[in-house]
């Protein structure tokens, strides 16, 4: 009974959310949404946050002492892939203050104990299995290119990949790997967290529903795709302090994505 509440919901029928379309305005008006309640309380949010740059930090040494600048451009486009689950914390403060609230950090650590905690983890699990996936082909195109020995500075590598032939060729191939995986992830999870904090409708449904809300919003969404990309990126190349900023906003934005795009429990009922 468990596994089928994780995968399905506790209730005996499916609950299939209804998607919306939206336009490119809305981006627009989601992230606008998402910096708002950044800013409401940003010293909050701030402080659940900087575990990322701090993260990023440590991982910089960590590639520094065993030589593995390689997997530095992996890791930080990695960041996108993970993204939803860390920003489960930002969903919840953003649903409390659509409900009138004036929620605090201990309100978004207990995020933890949503009902839905264990369809969350399966998708959660699935990010992280696609994570682990993009690492090792980054890592094993790397190795087809220029061998199995590292370069032992972040330098050597700028200096491989510029100058070597088949520094173009990591480049290219790799971002288009990049690309491959982001692309499934958006599909997957761009409103699957969201939708399990505000409806404990099961794994599935989540996954479905996302899926779908890309497939009826291809333009939008790709856009939406290419700009938390992006933004990720740029705000990862300061040793990754800005993604104390920039994912918060993100992720509040998110959250607010998702209500433009799937319509209410409660109109569905009234309907």
């Amino acid at each position: 009974m468990t596994q089928m509440h994780i995968m399905s919901g506790p209730g005996d029928k499916l609950d299939m959310p209804v998607i919306r379309q939206i336009t490119l305005a809305d981006l627009g008006t989601v992230l606008r949404q998402g910096a708002a309640d950044f800013w409401a309380k940003p010293s909050h949010y701030v402080l659940l946050m900087l575990i990322y740059p701090v993260i990023g930090i440590v991982l910089t040494v960590w590639m520094n002492g065993w030589h593995s600048w390689t997997l530095l451009y992996p890791l930080v486009g990695g960041f996108a892939l993970i993204g939803p689950v860390a920003a489960l914390p930002l969903y919840e403060i953003s649903r409390r203050r659509e409900m009138g609230e004036d929620p605090g950090w201990r309100d978004a650590v207990n995020v933890l104990r949503s009902p839905a905690m264990g369809s969350i983890l399966a998708v959660g699990t699935m990010l992280f299995v696609l994570f682990t996936l993009w690492l090792t082909s980054a890592q094993a195109l790397y190795e087809s290119l220029f061998g199995p020995s590292p370069p032992r500075t972040l330098m050597a590598l700028f200096t491989q990949v510029t100058n070597d032939p088949g520094g173009m060729t990591l480049l290219a191939v790799g971002t288009g790997l990049g690309a491959i995986f982001a692309l499934v992830v958006l599909c997957t999870s761009v409103i699957a967290f969201p939708l399990l904090l505000d409806r404990d409708v099961g794994a599935y449904v989540a996954v479905e529903t996302s899926v779908r809300a890309v497939l009826y919003n291809r333009v939008p969404l790709f856009v939406w795709g290419v700009i938390v990309g992006a933004g990720i990126f740029l705000a990862s190349l300061p040793l990754f302090v800005g993604l104390a900023v920039v994912l918060p906003i993100f992720g509040h934005a998110t959250w607010h994505l998702y209500r433009k795009l799937v319509e209410p429990a409660s109109l569905i009922r009234n309907a």
